[in-house]
């Protein structure tokens, strides 16, 4: 009798870790999903829950969904430089990537432990003025800790909020392919001008596997697309999609 029941226990442990499995995964795509599509329609939505609670709660940044979100990729973060909480720093992230996941996921909430690996210091997720003209969509963002990346918005975190805060901040992301790392900085030099001014210190952040999220193709500047150019470029974006499925 036990050599007949012991195959069906074992089949019966291996089916529900294979489902356990499955359910974590859709977790991982519902969580990294419904920040694609907060990206895209700005969560109007749930700004209107986020009206009543206020802006910048804790608890958002420590929403469960994010772990699901960082486990996903995975994203981890890598401290190698100590901090001081009499100084105000601005973090540069590279590179940008499309959606700018690592960013996210490491200053807009406590998923990769942020305020446990750097305690004392306040960040600041710097992204476009344009996604804060709407107001049920800019409570949203302010909820995180995200802030419109313009000299006004930088210079009230540095001079209103005290010491111990970081500002991170797209031209990169048209750059943004796998394999490669295209760094814009040449005509970047405000926010350089910006720490001298504010005595803040200046932190490079580099992203790994950021421009692995997405298959771009990058087009090559010409006056004019041939027949032949067109067909090319659609035979590489068709062939990305099958690779990709």
């Amino acid at each position: 009798v036990l050599g007949v029941i012991a195959p069906v226990l074992c089949h019966g442990n291996s089916s529900t870790l294979v489902l356990r499995n499955r359910i974590i995964l859709q977790l991982q795509i519902i969580s990294v999903l419904q920040w694609v599509i907060t990206f895209l329609v700005m969560g109007a939505a749930c700004a209107l829950i986020l009206l009543y609670i206020g802006r910048h709660p804790e608890w958002v940044r420590n929403w469960t969904v994010w772990k699901h979100f960082r486990d996903y990729f995975p994203i981890r973060l890598i401290k190698t430089h100590t901090f001081l909480l009499i100084r105000n720093y601005i973090f540069e992230y590279h590179p940008h990537g499309i959606v700018y996941f690592g960013a996210f996921c490491n200053s807009g909430t406590e998923a990769t432990g942020f305020s446990k690996k750097i305690p004392g210091i306040c960040p600041h997720l710097a992204t476009l003025s344009g996604n804060f003209r709407l107001p049920l969509p800019q409570d949203y963002l302010l909820s995180g800790g995200i802030c419109p990346v313009n000299r006004k918005a930088i210079d009230y975190i540095f001079s209103k909020s005290g010491t111990g805060n970081s500002v991170g901040g797209a031209a990169e992301s048209l750059d943004c392919t796998p394999g490669k790392n295209i760094v814009t900085l040449k005509n970047r030099k405000g926010f350089v001008k910006l720490a001298l001014q504010q005595g803040a210190d200046w932190v490079a952040v580099y992203s790994f596997g950021e421009n692995e999220v997405y298959k771009q193709i990058i087009l090559k500047k010409c006056q004019r697309l041939k027949t032949q150019q067109i067909k090319q470029y659609h035979y590489l974006y068709v062939h990305s999609l099958k690779k990709t499925a």
